[in-house]
């Protein structure tokens, strides 16, 4: 009996688990259509109150308008930095700011807290040693903590009469919270990938109502590593066929158009750079059985950042349709906000939409259909479209529409408007208050055919949407090793090998990129000790720690870093566990290709230019290199007017390369200072061959350099 009473506990402890990790909401809607409320990098901050301030002020009044069924806020809840920006850990002051601002958003907003789903960025992670320890305040101040959503993977499903919605929040952050710089990758396992599938396929064969699936998380796949079994977050959402995942972490000052559309094609499925927002798919042949052929695809839409632009987004799941705006509340809340939902924007049209056309799948097309979101009484809402095909924007269609709700719409003949091109036809929706305030939506192509119009990244844009980092990192790196093996060890061989004297003659006589090293390098070689200690650098990045810092929020051991990652744990020397990777590439990047590789093209310079100094000025005094004696040629040479010229010639190109030098040790400076206050270090005890390795590497070489 005993035994039956304690199974019956441990069954209900469970459902209560599972209740919470895999929520069910049931959504009245009428026209089939839902909507949600995106908010991300928030970064409420000590230094900057007017964050918290603003969100309390203008958010609560926007949530309040608009209802949402979810309000999703997708990490850097706080900031976690100094004053400077250069010290990075948990402030708890932050935490109790953000659970105070929420918890009166919240309950001037009048929505239930159990649709708020916050997620934990890089940035609620600097310096949290392990999840629920002293130093995880996102445990005991975010409402996912307090709500009990313990778990990694969480969902809310969305139930309407005739379809499911199916939202999956996901935490990839550091097991184990590194400081920053070195905490800005998302770092998913093995375990959360196959809760992450558990949690997509859980309606798969349970319901026959129509599925769509949306993931949210905080890191954008571009800075996502992949597991240690090289598997991707990519992987999973294209499997598991998800409309879109939703994302933060790179703020706006980056571009607006941070969206990317993912596709399987075993072809190119493996590429470090994605050059357009859409990658070239596999074009096989619709197949119409059961619809139209299902393409694994999805848009990852990263939104910007309340921190600075105070953005905010309204996305709307009508008939299975995903559209969305993004908007600001710079100015303070708006008074009226209209989000289109059908037709769809040409520039984010899927190629299942495509799909569905040709094999005339495709759903309800009889209306135009809008969501309107007022603080004031509407007069009217018109709906315009424009056609572009001569030219000029001339108005074809104009009509007022009816409202149901938040949703107004109007009949029209849709086939009237499918056209070979997704970008001739263009629409706009005009609401007017009975203050006859008149607001626009932003004119949008749009296409009944499935056809998709160009969209396009900025550099920048394709600079941190496009490239896969943390596949990109070795590469990088190793790329450094062999051009510097090219510069050192290469000419060093050809000298060996062919038994020539490379000089500046030889040079002149002999011109190529491969002599050119050659002789320049030689003339390093003759400078004592230079070649070797140089080498000597080289591979102490490589076999040696780095520097030794302060990597979590407050006490603790400190760890060492390496060109592979941080090291924390010295219990098993053998197998030592280096985590940070790839997310130290933020230090190690920069200082080899922008502090030693200039150092080495420097050190190679003043070589040369002594060598050709030299050479002229032997050349006057009738003196060869290897003559006995000790020859001040700077200061002979002025005996002649052409030595005079080479004089001043020499003093400039010398002067040049001093200028040059500080400039790249002013630039190393800085970085040994914003490590040394990162991590708490003093260069002379935590990373001294780091620190003092490049300044007296060039010292050294103008030293010996400037006497003939």
């Amino acid at each position: 009996m005993m035994l039956l009473i304690l199974l019956l506990l441990c069954h209900n402890c469970s459902g209560s688990s599972n209740t919470k990790n895999r929520e069910v909401i049931e959504v009245k809607s009428e026209n089939d259509v839902v909507w949600i409320v995106q908010l991300s990098d928030l970064h409420f901050s000590v230094h900057h109150p007017e964050r918290a301030l603003d969100f309390q002020k203008f958010v609560s009044s926007t949530l309040s308008m608009i209802n949402p069924s979810l309000v999703l806020i997708t990490g850097d809840l706080t900031d976690g930095k100094s004053k400077d920006h250069l010290v990075m850990k948990q402030n708890e002051e932050e935490w109790v700011e953000y659970q105070k601002t929420m918890e009166n958003a919240i309950t001037m907003s009048g929505l239930d807290r159990s649709i708020f789903y916050d997620l934990r960025g890089n940035h609620d992670n600097f310096g949290v040693p392990t999840v629920g320890g002293t130093f995880d305040f996102f445990s005991n101040y975010s409402i996912t903590g307090q709500l009990g959503r313990s778990q990694s993977v969480n969902s809310v499903t969305l139930q309407t009469s005739s379809r499911n919605l199916l939202f999956v929040s996901l935490d990839s952050t550091m097991s184990t919270g590194l400081r920053g710089p070195t905490n800005l990758f998302g770092h998913p396992t093995d375990q959360l990938l196959t809760e992450l599938n558990s949690h997509l396929s859980q309606w798969d064969s349970t319901s026959s109502k129509l599925l769509t699936k949306i993931a949210f998380g905080h890191f954008p796949l571009s800075f996502s590593a992949p597991t240690t079994s090289r598997k991707s977050l990519k992987q999973i959402f294209l499997n598991q066929s998800i409309t879109a995942y939703l994302c933060g972490h790179l703020h706006l000052r980056f571009g607006k158009n941070l969206k990317r559309h993912h596709e399987v094609d075993y072809e190119t499925d493996g590429n470090l750079i994605q050059l357009n927002v859409r990658q070239k798919g596999s074009s096989s042949n619709t197949n119409c059985q059961n619809g139209g052929q299902k393409v694994d695809e999805f848009w990852e839409l990263e939104m910007g950042d309340w921190r600075k632009s105070r953005a905010i987004r309204i996305m709307a799941i009508d008939k299975g349709r995903v559209s969305f705006i993004d908007t600001d509340l710079k100015t303070g809340s708006k008074e009226i906000l209209i989000l289109p939902t059908y037709p769809l924007d040409s520039r984010y049209m899927s190629k299942n939409m495509l799909n569905k056309y040709k094999c005339q799948s495709m759903e309800d097309t009889s209306h135009i259909r809008a969501l309107l979101f007022s603080s004031t009484m509407i007069a009217s809402v018109k709906v315009k479209i424009y056609d572009s095909s001569h030219g000029e924007l001339y108005m074809v269609l104009e009509a007022l529409m009816s409202k149901n709700d938040n949703l107004y719409t109007v009949p029209w003949n849709s086939e009237a408007f499918v056209d070979p091109s997704p970008s001739r036809y263009w629409l706009e929706i005009e609401a007017i208050d009975i203050n006859d305030e008149i607001v626009s939506t932003e004119l949008m192509p749009f296409s009944l055919n499935g056809l998709r119009a160009n969209l396009s990244w900025t550099w920048k844009e394709l600079f941190v949407m496009g490239c896969q980092w943390a596949e990109l990192y070795f590469p990088i790196f190793w790329s450094f090793y062999f051009l510097v093996f090219i510069i050192l060890i290469l000419p060093r061989i050809i000298i060996s090998l062919w038994k020539k004297q490379y000089t500046y003659k030889y040079f002149k006589a002999n011109k190529g990129v491969i002599n050119g090293l050659t002789w320049v390098f030689a003339e390093v070689d003759n400078i004592p000790f230079l070649w070797k200690l140089m080498l000597a650098y080289l591979l102490y990045l490589l076999l040696c720690p780095w520097m030794l810092g302060q990597v979590f929020t407050k006490g603790g051991d400190r760890g060492y870093m390496t060109y592979k990652g941080w090291v924390v744990n010295f219990g098993d020397l053998k197998n030592l566990e280096f985590i940070g990777f790839p997310d130290i590439m933020v230090i190690v990047i920069p200082h080899i290709y922008f502090v030693v590789l200039p150092t080495i093209i420097i050190i190679g310079a003043v070589a040369a230019e002594r060598a050709v100094y030299q050479d002229h000025v032997y050349s006057l005094s009738g003196k060869k290199r290897d003559d006995n004696g000790v020859y001040d040629g700077r200061s002979g040479s002025k005996n002649h007017i052409s030595g005079r010229i080479l004089n001043k010639l020499s003093e400039w190109a010398r002067g040049i390369l001093v200028i040059v030098s500080l400039a790249v040790c002013w630039k190393h400076f800085k970085n040994c200072w914003t490590l040394m206050k990162a991590y708490e270090m003093n260069p002379f005890v935590h990373f001294p061959f780091y620190s003092f390795s490049i300044p007296l590497l060039l010292a050294y070489v103008f030293y010996k350099t400037k006497r003939l």
